[in-house]
């Protein structure tokens, strides 16, 4: 039974990160850097493969990253509203410098969004207007985030009992417990 509620977990999280109107392809991203303050904003989920490896896009020059290089321990809140299914991940954050899968994931990305990776201030600089942004033109803070999960919480509200599945990694292995919801 328990493997029936991973099964479904890992086939949301690959719809979301391929399926653009999927409730999963935004999510909730928490860092916890030096200072301690949990900090949380939502990214874009932008692949799952088989071994539930996540990966999303950023600006190399924001926090999330400077975060991530402090800590690499990082959690995911996705919550799917029509199937009341909401999945917690914790997972430890890599920042994938591989210029070749830069460049891959690079092209992939239409002309008008790249403009988001090549502001020439950092993400959350204060500025005056936000209509006047100045772009680079041959230059690009594009960065791929990977984040390899330990451990994985499923809850499904549901009638007359609610389901809290906690999994845990095991070298490649998922165990599921089930937990009170």
């Amino acid at each position: 039974m328990k493997a029936t509620f991973f099964n479904e977990l890992k086939e949301e999280l690959k719809k979301g990160a391929s399926d653009k109107g999927h409730p999963f392809r935004y999510c909730t991203l928490a860092t916890v850097g030096l200072d301690n303050i949990a900090r949380l904003r939502t990214i874009v989920l932008r692949k799952a493969t088989e071994d539930l490896m996540l990966t999303f896009f950023t600006d190399k020059r924001s926090k999330k990253v400077v975060h991530i290089k402090e800590n690499q321990k990082v959690s995911l809140l996705f919550y799917h509203p029509e199937k009341l299914m909401q999945i917690r991940i914790e997972g430890l954050a890599v920042v994938n410098n591989d210029i070749k899968s830069k460049k891959l994931l690079w092209d992939s990305i239409p002309e008008a969004s790249r403009k988001d990776y090549t502001t020439s201030e950092a993400p959350g600089k204060e500025i005056k207007d936000p209509d006047v942004i100045e772009y680079l033109k041959d230059e690009d803070h594009f960065c791929i985030v990977e984040i390899h999960p330990f451990k994985i919480e499923y809850l499904k509200l549901k009638r007359p009992n609610h389901i809290r599945v906690r999994y845990s990694k095991n070298k490649t292995d998922w165990e599921g417990d089930f937990l009170v919801p």
